[in-house]
């Protein structure tokens, strides 16, 4: 039986959030825009989704401002800034998501990179040193989607707010993870993902506090106070507002129950002896494992983990046919080599144990393999 061990990328919709989402696929049928009824059933699945969404994230319901999901939202805080102020610098991390890290580098403005240290984590002096007064937007990611790294974002944001510049953080990694608020971050803004934590994919959130100065990407509606034009996606939205929902309640009951399975597998890899795990002194997400295997290729693992059943991610990335290191793990500094031999294994709230010992016992299978055909070879 196939093991689903790559949740960072995306999460099984929740049997919940899929009933509460089945009305508004075809017998609740309306434009949230129109003002008779049926519209006004639309709109009010949305403003209650939109109130549990702040919940969540312990803001306000009118600074939750609906997307298509993550992508959408990290181009609407670059682009919607740049094109409602005059930007000249924006600065970002290192580890950005590439719908962070691309916009970043097309706004027509100078873009000054923020480096983490050996374990992935921003440090208030790396911050300081790629701020100046030209600087008008900072951001950095609440949680690295391929170490786990959880970075202290209240630290810098204050360090932020002291020069009266703009704070963004990409927090969907840890929504429904990791208790994180709005408000206490003290953050004026802060991306969302519905499939990220049990909801369906196609939807996602900005949370903008009021002050901050935006323009839409989109132009021929007034959808979503302005900032998004187009006709809202009911149906996913309204499950986003109940994965929210569900996430609340259960946030310390999946934290618990994924950790233990994390532990228990860094544990029994690090036993193996040619496993290093990445951001491992750190605080990091409690479903999130990223390690290298000396002297594997990542892709070939992950083909052989898949052939055995097991989905996880590879840490590089496959341009023109040739195997590069992720840029989060380039910007750690890690070798190449090791680099190259990422995995990340991302759990869930329906992963055992017992499919963590099968785990391992894949590992040990094709570390062994690959060392009786070094021996092999070596005997010839």
């Amino acid at each position: 039986m196939a093991v689903y061990f790559d949740h960072n990328a995306t999460t099984p919709l929740h049997e919940k959030i899929f009933e509460a989402m089945q009305p508004y696929m075809g017998s609740v049928c309306g434009n949230p825009s129109s003002l008779h009824r049926f519209g006004r059933l639309q709109r009010q699945a949305i403003e209650q989704a939109r109130e549990q969404v702040a919940a969540l994230m312990g803001a306000q319901s009118s600074q939750v401002i609906f997307t298509s999901g993550g992508t959408e939202a990290n181009n609407l805080m670059v682009k919607g800034l740049s094109m409602d102020t005059a930007v000249q610098r924006i600065a970002v991390s290192a580890i950005e998501h590439m719908s962070l890290l691309q916009p970043a580098a097309e706004v027509g403005c100078n873009v000054d990179q923020i480096a983490v240290d050996g374990q992935g984590l921003v440090t208030q002096e790396s911050l300081k040193q790629a701020i100046n007064k030209e600087t008008v937007l900072v951001s950095v990611m609440a949680a690295n989607n391929e170490t786990g790294a959880v970075q202290d974002i209240n630290k810098l944001a204050e360090e932020v707010r002291a020069h009266d510049i703009w704070f963004h953080t990409d927090a969907s990694q840890i929504a429904g993870k990791l208790e994180f608020s709005f408000e206490k971050t003290a953050v004026h803004a802060m991306t969302l993902s519905s499939h990220k934590l049990y909801g369906p994919m196609g939807a996602g959130a900005l949370i903008v506090d009021k002050c901050l100065p935006m323009h839409s990407l989109l132009q021929g509606g007034s959808q979503e106070k302005g900032l998004r034009a187009g006709t809202e996606n009911v149906p996913a939205i309204v499950g986003f507002g109940m994965a929210a929902e569900l996430a609340a309640q259960e946030l310390i009951e999946r934290a618990d129950h994924v950790r233990v399975l994390r532990d228990a597998l860094e544990k029994e890899l690090m036993q193996l002896g040619v496993v290093k795990v990445f951001s491992q002194q750190v605080r990091r997400l409690p479903n999130t494992l990223q390690f290298g295997v000396q002297g594997f290729d990542g892709e070939t693992l992950l083909m052989e983990l898949d052939r055995r059943g097991f989905a996880v991610s590879s840490g590089s990335a496959c341009t023109s046919g040739k195997t590069e290191p992720s840029h989060v793990l380039k910007a750690m500094a890690v070798p190449n080599q090791l680099a190259t031999s990422a995995i990340r294994v991302s759990l869930g709230r329906a992963n055992t144990m017992a499919e963590i010992e099968r785990f391992i016992e894949a590992m040990k299978q094709i570390i062994g393999l690959s060392n009786s055909a070094v021996m092999m070879a070596a005997n010839l």
